[in-house]
């Protein structure tokens, strides 16, 4: 599968991003086993309002990226998630895009202190 090309957007299309319960808990596991110093890192970056609370603007990176939400691996690659660089890698459809109970937005109702 041909890949985005991130480098250089600096989050922008990273958010808001809805998370399942599922999710905030892989997140939680993964943001406890960081070293504290990297995960500080992460957490006190100045980020554009609405980008990803994980999104490491130092790196130009997901923070998260082996736990990242089922949203996050599905964009670029669905018609209803077009990357503006590629639009062309977007050919499935999504019917519906979860099942899951929802826990919330990143960002704007999860927060780095619900990960704590």
């Amino acid at each position: 599968m041909e890949t985005l090309p991130c480098q250089g957007c600096k989050g922008l299309c990273c958010g808001p991003v809805p998370i399942s319960e599922r999710e905030v808990k892989k997140i939680k596991k993964k943001i406890k086993s960081m070293p504290i110093k990297l995960r500080s890192e992460l957490e006190n970056q100045k980020r554009y309002y609405g980008t990803c609370i994980f999104y490491d603007l130092n790196k130009d990176r997901c923070g998260i990226h082996s736990v990242r939400p089922d949203i996050c691996r599905k964009f670029g690659y669905y018609k209803e998630l077009v990357c503006f660089r590629k639009p062309e890698l977007a050919t499935k459809s999504i019917n519906q895009l979860g099942k899951e109970k929802q826990a919330g937005i990143l960002t704007l109702d999860l927060t780095w202190d619900d990960f704590r």
